[in-house]
């Protein structure tokens, strides 16, 4: 119950202490898009207007993802156009270049833009503008589109700053400098490559676009609001942007040769210095007075606590050294577990080192929520990013096992798999209660630069939290039955599955939609099997829309909050009113079935259930009866794997991460049971093991004294196969 007015309170709570209100009054404002500046750019020496433009305005770093992986100047233009995330395709380059019309111009791909999935808002921006009166003035063929309204128009026109004579005659100007990121496109498209260009030239590069940027600043009008973003890749690999915002007053300074000001952060990402592209089109519009239409999905820019150039730069560096390392990662921790199963298989077909083999689960169990623990230390201020993180994965790893396995607990063969699903499921609680600052730029969490989630429960973690919670709670449920307490179990299960639930699933905590649709079956189906019920497909398929019916509640809960404060569930359910939805569950379809055959996720699948059937089937052969022997002892274990088993391939379903959801499930739970199979025959036939390894086993093996038919342990009828 604290945890449901906890998060109650964080849903309903008014904006982040730090957010400055945004006051709708009419002004003048200029939007200058920088395609390709990156915050390493900017310097003193090399980018003095820019620095001194810095030290002058809030900060911050622009997530430039659109609806690709990489952004050209063409999806950010028309992004900011759209007032939602747009593309015209992989690779692009430069926008069109607009046809002269008097002392404006028309941008013609307008129109064919509204014919395609991912363009059908262009000219949101410029038609707001123009229905409230106002008119607008572009610099450059970015500018022309990112303010052209439905029609295609612009009132005034140049392709130079210094063709456009009268700069303070429309309130709503925009200027493109598109000097640095021109060198770069090979056949007018993005490149191939991280970076083809030399150090020097791209300095060289940079000083010239200040030079240009110097030029647009001296001839804005005094008091104009100036909005600034890097609003594209140069690349083959996504960056975080630079994000300025000059307003009146803005607190700022320099000291010891290096500017300070306030973050520039907004409730898309709910960062304090981190920003979206469609965030562009309502912050402009608001500085010129105007209300932004409905279909705009951004929000207002705010400003936060301070922080500095160097802080966004590393920013960037981690979200990109994190990308560029989890394909190793993945592909390494695939490698262990199969390897582990091989091993194990080996070993306990002829019933050796059993302790080895329990106490390598819990190891291999620990490892996952490791690479979000890994975040409560400095790694990224390491000059050596990725080799700091491992190893600091690897040390909390073995600090999660010592506990786990030393423990007081240690003694029932329960006790290890149950501290390692509480300590997964308190640092991920921990983590959605305190604005999952752990699965921000993790190993197995997410990043700005892949902008696929700024916050809240990913995928992965949701996996990890269903799991633990589910096999935690089976195995308290496992001693209130054994204590006759079997209604005390059943409440147990769902009071606190019901409780992770809702933190997953809440807006503004973990805003995880199809979390909640696969949660609801796993509690469900635990709980039953808890209760000595049948499951049967009709039930489980009840369930499943029953936590369908649930997050749609949530959202539309969400929704009709103010738009400022809604969460992606809200906007969802605007999209779904105003029938703009299709695209975006056609991209989430897209990407959960090319994670079907991921040559790093499949491999964990296949090998965990691989090894858990055939050790139910054929325990002879394949686990010296590990498997059974745990089901026997502790049936409610089982419980808790079959809900934690079908929460995963229902998640892998909802989910855009697909194969991911389900790996990560079978690397939690099938080690769990292993581990407390292997202790339950270590105990059960200790003189033999110490036969065959050949050593003489100690007494006090903490192994518990009960075997199958033992007066101790639950009969086996007590949960049958055919029960579910």
């Amino acid at each position: 119950m604290l945890l449901l007015l906890v998060a109650s309170g964080l849903w309903w709570a008014a904006p982040p202490v730090h957010a400055e209100a945004r006051a709708a009054e009419a002004g003048r404002v200029a939007f200058i898009g920088v395609p390709g500046l990156l915050w390493s750019d900017v310097n003193a020496q090399d980018t003095p207007r820019l620095w001194r433009l810095a030290g002058e305005s809030g900060l911050g770093s622009v997530s430039v993802k659109t609806v690709g992986t990489l952004a050209c100047p063409y999806d950010g233009w028309l992004t900011v156009s759209s007032g939602v995330r747009s593309a015209v395709g992989q690779r692009c380059g430069l926008p069109p270049e607009p046809v002269a019309q008097g002392a404006g111009a028309v941008v013609t791909d307008v129109s064919w833009l509204h014919t395609t999935r991912d363009g059908t808002y262009a000219g949101t921006l410029g038609e707001a503008v123009h229905a409230a009166g106002q008119c607008t003035a572009a610099v450059g063929r970015g500018a022309a589109l990112g303010l052209a309204d439905r029609a295609g128009k612009v009132d005034l026109y140049a392709s130079e700053p210094g063709g456009l004579t009268d700069w303070s005659r429309c309130r709503v100007l925009a200027v493109d400098v598109d000097t640095l990121v021109r060198p770069y496109l090979v056949d007018g498209k993005l490149p191939q490559e991280p970076e083809p260009l030399a150090p020097e030239r791209r300095r060289a590069l940079a000083r010239e676009a200040d030079a240009r940027i110097g030029t647009v600043l001296d001839r804005l009008p005094a008091g104009t609001e100036i909005v600034l973003a890097g609003i594209s890749d140069h690349g083959s690999v996504p960056h975080l942007r630079v994000a300025m915002w000059k307003r009146a007053a803005t607190p700022s300074g320099e000291a010891a040769g290096e500017v300070s000001g306030p973050a520039v952060g907004t409730n898309s990402t709910r960062r304090d210095d981190l920003v979206v592209l469609p965030d562009i089109t309502p912050t402009v519009l608001a500085a010129a007075g105007i209300a932004a239409p409905p279909t705009v999905v951004g929000q207002q820019w705010r400003l936060g606590p301070t922080t500095t150039p160097a802080d966004l730069r590393r920013d960037d560096l981690a979200g990109v050294s994190v990308r560029g390392a989890t394909g190793v990662f993945f592909t390494s921790f695939a490698v262990v577990q199969v390897s582990f199963y091989v091993l194990a298989y080996f070993l306990l077909s002829r019933r050796r080192r059993l302790r080895l083999i329990g106490s390598a689960a819990i190891v291999l169990a620990a490892m996952p929520v490791s690479t979000y623990a890994v975040n409560l230390l400095p790694w990224d201020r390491s000059p050596y990013l990725i080799p700091t993180a491992v190893a600091g994965v690897l040390a909390i790893t073995a600090l999660i096992a010592t506990i786990a396995l030393c423990g007081p607990w240690r003694r029932d063969p329960l006790g290890p798999p149950a501290a390692v699903a509480v300590i997964t499921a308190a640092i991920l609680v921990g983590d959605l209660l305190t604005g999952t600052t752990l699965q921000f730029n993790s190993l197995m969490g997410y990043t700005a630069v892949v902008g696929g989630r700024y916050y809240g429960l990913a995928n992965i973690p949701f996996a990890l939290l269903a799991t633990s919670v589910l096999t935690g709670t089976a195995i308290v449920a496992e001693h209130l039955v054994r204590a006759g307490r079997q209604k005390a179990a059943v409440a147990v299960v769902v009071g606190l599955g019901v409780i992770a639930m809702l933190l997953a699933g809440w807006p503004g905590v973990g805003s995880d939609f199809g979390g909640v649709i696969a949660f609801v079956p796993g509690i469900a189906v635990v709980a039953l099997l808890v209760a000595g019920r049948r499951v049967s497909l009709l039930k489980l398929a009840g369930f499943c829309v029953l936590g369908g019916v649930l997050v749609s509640a949530i959202a539309v809960l969400d929704f009709l909050r103010p738009p400022a404060t809604q969460t992606h569930l809200g906007r969802f359910v605007g999209q779904v009113i105003d029938g703009t939805f299709l695209p975006m569950i056609g991209r989430k379809l897209g990407a959960m079935l090319n994670t079907m055959l991921s040559p790093n996720l499949m491999p964990i699948v296949l090998a965990g259930m691989i090894f858990l059937v055939f050790a139910v089937l054929r325990p002879g052969k394949v686990s010296a009866g590990a498997v059974p022997r745990a089901f026997t002892q502790a049936p409610m274990l089982r419980a808790g794997l079959i809900g934690a088993l079908v929460s995963g391939v229902i998640g892998m379903l909802v989910n855009d991460s697909g194969t991911a959801v389900l790996s990560m499930v079978v690397a939690l739970s099938v080690p769990l049971v292993l581990h407390a199979g292997v202790r339950a025959m270590a105990s059960g036939d200790a003189p033999e093991q110490a036969e065959r390894s050949g050593t003489p086993e100690p007494s006090g093996s903490g192994g518990s004294p009960e075997s199958p038919g033992s007066p101790g342990s639950p009969p086996p009828g007590d949960l049958q196969p055919s029960k579910i």
